[in-house]
């Protein structure tokens, strides 16, 4: 099945402590279904000090589930679906709400 939410992308996040927030795609976890969004779903984690690493507190994203998350239409920045056309011969993803070619 075709990718909906890519590297990359600006997603607005649907439920959770972040709702409403959006975000860039940073990277995508298909195996667990899963996507890191930069600034969202932020924890904190204890590094021990190492060779290269002082150690400390450390803040990093963790990964959100993909149905947690939306596209933000390109037009309007509201979160909205994905479907798919075939425009030129090219398989395009297309925003459901305003009708916009996403990539391409």
């Amino acid at each position: 099945m075709a990718a909906k939410i890519k590297k990359g992308d600006k997603v607005v996040v649907l439920s959770g402590k972040d709702k409403g927030k959006t975000g860039t795609v940073s990277r995508v976890l298909p195996k667990d279904g899963k996507v890191v969004v930069s600034g969202v779903n932020t924890v904190k984690r204890h590094q021990r000090p190492t060779q290269t690493n002082a150690g400390g507190i450390e803040e990093k994203d963790a990964p959100i589930h993909v149905s947690n998350v939306a596209l933000a239409d390109p037009k309007s920045g509201e979160p909205t679906r994905v479907g798919f056309q075939i425009k030129d011969g090219k398989k395009v993803r297309v925003a459901k709400k305003s009708g916009e070619v996403i990539d391409g």
